[in-house]
């Protein structure tokens, strides 16, 4: 008698899981169904003008009335309100090559660079906790001439940046 209600309830079973089955037609419909509302939507964000692309004509010119433009109002530019350590003094643009909370740090930077050729200078920012000691590699008055030269010390330095002292 047992067998006769496992059986039962085990066809029972099937026949429940196999016509719970959803039909794939039913998963193509619902595509069909959200693809053409989404082509609907996009027809009606569609602006009603067309815009025509303006394109001015090229003129060619010969090397010698070419105009070079440099590029550098993009080149960025730290300001901080410090004062000189050690140095001759900064100008407009300075390139800082090395950042440290202890003099002596600062100092063996600097002398490093001194015997490399340059005229180092070290200046203090006292408005960051700790104050920092910032080694100077070199000071121009042009903002290019100086992020020329901290390209060349990249290699050397990684890290270097520009300084606009306050």
């Amino acid at each position: 008698m047992k067998k006769y209600i496992v059986l039962c309830a085990g066809i029972c079973a099937a026949m429940a899981f196999t016509s719970c089955k959803s039909s794939e037609s039913a998963y193509k419909q619902a595509y069909l169904k959200a693809k053409a509302q989404e082509e609907a939507q996009q027809q009606t964000q569609q602006p009603t003008q067309t815009e025509t692309t303006v394109v001015t004509p090229m003129t060619e010119r010969s090397a010698t009335n070419t105009r070079v433009v440099d590029n550098n109002d993009n080149i960025t530019v730290r300001q901080e309100n410090v004062s000189v350590i050690s140095g001759s003094g900064l100008k407009n643009f300075s390139v800082v090559v090395g950042s440290f909370s202890l003099r002596a740090n600062a100092e063996g930077l600097q002398r490093d660079l001194r015997n490399a050729g340059y005229d180092a200078q070290i200046v203090l920012n006292q408005a960051v906790s700790p104050a920092m000691y910032r080694v100077v590699a070199a000071t121009f008055d042009q903002k290019g001439d100086a992020a020329a030269c901290r390209d060349a010390l990249q290699s050397t330095y990684q890290g270097a940046w520009l300084l606009y002292a306050k």
